[in-house]
């Protein structure tokens, strides 16, 4: 595979904030339009995630400089490289660091960056199907992990799986499922999604409202042994109050909101951890071991074939705005090359 001419146009969605305004849209770009880095990358898929929403508006306060390329995930072939740890034809996917919000991103058929940044393409994933886990995936993995090194084990009890129909969601379910563990899917969209995220691997299908009671006291009764929660906001106080002894919390997003408010009473009484989840600055060894058992042992089977809608760039707008209007159910890949 040759490197495309410096000057062969290509489009990609470009993002611009200027004296002219803000503005979203496809538009022509070259090479040397790209900032200068060791890897040249064809890009055949990238994924559709909540942060590149937010990168696509102008007050979504998740991009450091413009003009920008959003998308934070990518997957494609080596087409050149200065690096000696990639070669010409290698597979390799990317996720985080400051890729689609500091740095060019995913939505563009080609993208150049740093060495450090990549992870050789897991055996057992396409291109398709490692954008498909994509940083929803890969977070959903490391919020398993978390309850794992925690102590949560399935014969502990169920575990709550907050905002079900999502990315990370949908893919947490089908992890735990695999893993033998009790899932209950709590969604805003319980009667149009209860199918699908049964087939995922839910036991149990419930809405937020029944995910989030809580006793007048600062503790409720114990429900679950352990949450993935995507959401975060003010609900998260009723979650922790009905976890059970000894149970942990993985949070890794705020959909619902960038503040809650809690007692002690659920850590010191009950021993209820609550664990951060960051994949964007996830080390590079807990990165690649992730990703093997995302190949492997963990891979959502079911949430691959079952959630996954892949579109055009041409159609990136309108998945983009249906994201942030929390309309969007499952993944959705984008398509720039053919595999």
């Amino acid at each position: 595979m040759n490197s495309p001419d410096i000057k062969t146009p290509f489009k990609a969605y470009v993002v611009c904030k200027d004296e002219e305004g803000f503005r979203a849209g496809i538009e022509e770009l070259t090479l040397s339009d790209l900032p200068e880095e060791a890897v040249t990358i064809q890009v055949e898929y990238s994924s559709v995630n909540y942060k590149d929403g937010l990168a696509s508006t102008e007050n979504g306060k998740v991009v450091r400089a413009y003009p920008i390329i959003p998308g934070i995930d990518l997957a494609g072939t080596v087409v050149s490289s200065t690096d000696d740890r990639f070669k010409q034809g290698d597979k390799v996917l990317a996720t985080g660091y400051g890729l689609g919000v500091q740095h060019y991103g995913g939505y563009s058929p080609y993208a150049k960056l740093p060495a450090d940044w990549l992870v050789p393409l897991p055996e057992g994933l396409t291109t398709k199907e490692a954008m498909a886990i994509g940083t929803a995936g890969f977070t959903s993995a490391m919020s398993v992990e978390a309850l794992l090194q925690a102590g949560v084990t399935p014969e502990m009890g169920p575990i709550l799986v907050a905002g079900a129909s999502g990315g990370v969601g949908s893919m947490a379910i089908s992890i735990l499922a695999q893993l033998g563990f009790d899932v209950i899917a709590s969604t805003g969209k319980k009667n149009n999604e209860e199918q699908l995220l049964r087939q995922l691997g839910a036991n149990e299908v419930i809405s937020r409202e029944d995910a989030y009671q809580k006793d007048k006291g600062a503790l409720s009764p114990e429900r679950f042994a352990g949450v993935i929660d995507p959401v975060g906001g003010s609900a998260l106080n009723s979650v922790l109050a009905s976890v059970q002894y000894g149970g942990a919390v993985a949070l890794s997003g705020m959909t619902g909101g960038n503040t809650f408010e809690s007692t002690v009473f659920p850590f010191i009484l009950r021993g209820v951890s609550l664990v951060g989840i960051d994949s964007v600055y996830c080390p590079q060894n807990r990165r690649l071991k992730l990703w093997k058992l995302l190949g492997k042992e963990w891979k959502p089977e079911t949430a691959l074939s079952q959630g996954v809608n892949e579109i055009t760039l041409e159609e990136l707008p309108h998945t983009l705005s249906r994201i942030l209007e929390g309309r969007a159910v499952g993944r959705s890949v984008v398509r720039l090359n053919e595999a």
